[in-house]
């Protein structure tokens, strides 16, 4: 490439290592310092034995902010973002991701909230959390950056996740009764479905994000769409059949659920809609590893009607 073509290319991708660099950061300041360090480092070396240009680009840096963090450590520094407007996190754009508008709506669900409990990751859960639970970075790439094997980067992002669990929704376990144990142990389903349902109805994104598995999906049938349809001119979101990917799915959920109750649907536990006691659409929900994994949403009467449903009251 010519130095404009490769400078064209970095730009291309600047948006979405920006917001790499700003969930490992905290701060956009250092974030854009990341950058920097990250296109001095291309322009040096050109792109001469580079194979796949994004993913070179991801691993210098996610070690740029590793050196960083590690460094921070030392000096103590604060670096949470201040809340300003111009603060915000910025937007993903990935054209070689595996979606790049899931990967756009997880900049906005990640806030300051979620923020603060990366916070107490040490750098390198951090690292493998964020580059592969808010990301999609495959463990097989993230272990260079890490210096370690596969399997470390798995384990390094696993404990970074349960710590991530437990830290952004110990106060919504708390206000529901969970017992959120210190050492990440896992919850019921049950426990499982109560915290979400309140991280749901007080709009607790980050609450959302942590009891939803990466790569959740939402279904909803003819009758859930149509009726959400009818609801469009009242203000009320569009439904899709299909919701893939825990931004668009906690997106779904935020600041809803406010009438829906835990429910055992067929044995299962889950939730559902029951004004008056009688439910009107239900939710199957699949909980994995002290996660929800599987959602489907039920709303036609005959289908309702034919499951065995048992309201439950708060635990």
């Amino acid at each position: 490439m010519s130095p404009d073509e490769l400078a064209s290319a970095f730009e291309q991708h600047r948006p979405r290592l920006r917001a790499v660099a700003y969930r490992m950061l905290g701060n956009p300041d250092d974030a854009d310092d990341a950058l920097q360090e990250t296109w001095l480092r291309l322009n040096r070396t050109g792109d001469a034995g580079i194979d796949n240009l994004a993913a070179w680009l991801t691993t210098v840096t996610g070690r740029i902010c590793l050196d960083m963090l590690r460094s921070r450590s030392t000096r103590r520094e604060d670096p949470l973002p201040s809340g300003r407007p111009d603060d915000a996190a910025p937007e993903i754009l990935d054209e070689d991701g595996p979606d790049p508008a899931r990967e756009a709506e997880l900049a906005d669900v990640v806030g300051v909230a979620m923020q603060i409990v990366l916070e107490s990751l040490d750098p390198a859960e951090r690292l493998a959390f964020v580059l592969h639970d808010l990301f999609a970075v495959p463990y097989e790439q993230i272990a260079p950056v890490l210096g370690r094997s596969v399997a470390a980067a798995r384990q390094l992002a696993s404990r970074g996740r349960r710590r991530v669990q437990s830290g952004s929704t110990a106060e919504a376990a708390a206000r529901a009764g969970v017992d959120d144990r210190a050492d990440g142990g896992a919850r019921t389903d049950r426990q499982v479905v109560e915290a979400f349902l309140l991280a749901s109805r007080t709009g607790d994104l980050a609450g959302l994000l942590a009891l939803l598995a990466p790569d959740v999906v939402l279904h909803a049938d003819q009758a859930a769409v149509e009726a959400a349809a009818a609801n469009a001119d009242r203000g009320a979101p569009r439904l899709a059949r299909e919701v893939r990917g825990a931004a668009a799915v906690a997106e779904s959920f935020r600041g809803r659920a406010k009438a829906a109750v835990p429910a055992l649907i067929d044995g299962s536990v889950g939730f559902a809609g029951a004004p008056g006691g009688i439910p009107r659409f239900v939710f199957t929900v699949v909980v994995h590893e002290g996660r929800v994994a599987a959602i489907d949403l039920t709303a036609e009467p005959a289908a309702v009607a034919g499951m065995h449903v048992v309201l439950l009251g708060a635990s």
